[in-house]
């Protein structure tokens, strides 16, 4: 499979692509309020960059546990400055993902050079589908149980895999009738997004059961609270939980994983893609 965003094509050969994260917002769980400042947010870009992402995530909106929305203006008024000082007209070794549920806000995004939308809601925007589709962008689109808001009071489901795997492809359908391209999707499980510590480890043992949408799974787990929930861990202290969880999303089939921790998870996230490979290797000579 290939991931094709506004003719950037990604493959996965080679292993799996690494998807750095930056957010101008106040208040996002791990980095909220580090990187408001036009200049530090592009200086955290060409950083995570150096470190290895193959793309950079930005994002105005806070989507942690409990976050209220935020208007379109105000994530434009974040964005576009930060959009306009890293020229991605000009300097090809960029590739920007824009983490917004809103289409204005991805729209803009996409007209000042971001390669693909990131979209929690998987278009809960009735709109998004076509935005994407008249640009030629690419589209993740997510699972979600409910909004951020209250996603993370009591999350009940009666088969966390098939209940997310059923959604997803609904979303391809809809996204496909809208004229998005087959090429241009990736699925995110959404771990962490109204699921239990519970479900999101049964969603990573499970995690192959997704690829039989047939497209490339993105999973993100930097930092989050249930890789430290038996501990109390604080973000900053989930790094190690963090890796393992990447390095089994890639063995079960993760195409692309995003994270906080470029240099860490990339190295992780390598040897993690050679053991799948010995894997299906013995299993190709065994059939």
């Amino acid at each position: 499979m290939i991931w094709n965003a506004r003719g950037r094509v990604f493959r996965f050969e080679d292993g799996p692509l690494v998807m750095g994260i930056v957010n101008v917002t106040p208040d996002s769980f791990s980095d909220g309020g580090r990187h408001l400042d036009p200049a530090s947010a592009v200086a955290r870009v060409h950083a995570l960059i150096t470190e290895g992402a193959d793309l950079v995530d930005l994002g105005a909106e806070s989507t942690r546990p409990g976050a209220l929305p935020v208007a379109a203006a105000e994530q434009m008024r974040r964005l576009e400055p930060v959009l306009e000082r890293l020229d991605l007209g000009r300097d090809a070794s960029l590739a920007i993902s824009v983490d917004t549920a809103d289409a204005d806000v991805a729209a803009r995004a996409l007209d000042l050079g971001a390669l693909a939308v990131n979209d929690v809601t998987g278009l809960g925007d009735p709109r998004m589908a076509a935005v994407v589709a008249a640009r030629g962008a690419g589209l993740v689109l997510m699972h979600m149980k409910g909004e951020p808001r209250t996603m993370q009071v009591d999350p009940r489901y009666d088969d966390v895999v098939r209940e997310v795997r059923e959604h997803l492809a609904e979303r391809v359908s809809r996204a496909r009738a809208a004229g998005v391209a087959e090429d241009a999707l990736v699925l995110d499980p959404g771990i962490g997004f109204g699921k239990s510590a519970a479900h999101n480890f049964e969603l990573l043992a499970h995690l192959e059961e997704l690829l039989a949408l047939g497209r490339p799974l993105l999973v993100g787990v930097s930092r989050k609270s249930f890789l430290g929930k038996a501990e109390g861990l604080e973000p900053e202290q989930r790094l190690a939980g963090g890796l393992a969880a990447t390095a089994i999303a890639v063995e079960r089939g993760a195409s692309i994983v995003r994270t906080h921790d470029v240099l860490e998870t990339r190295r992780a996230a390598r040897i993690a893609a050679r053991v799948r490979a010995a894997r299906r290797a013995a299993a190709q000579r065994g059939a």
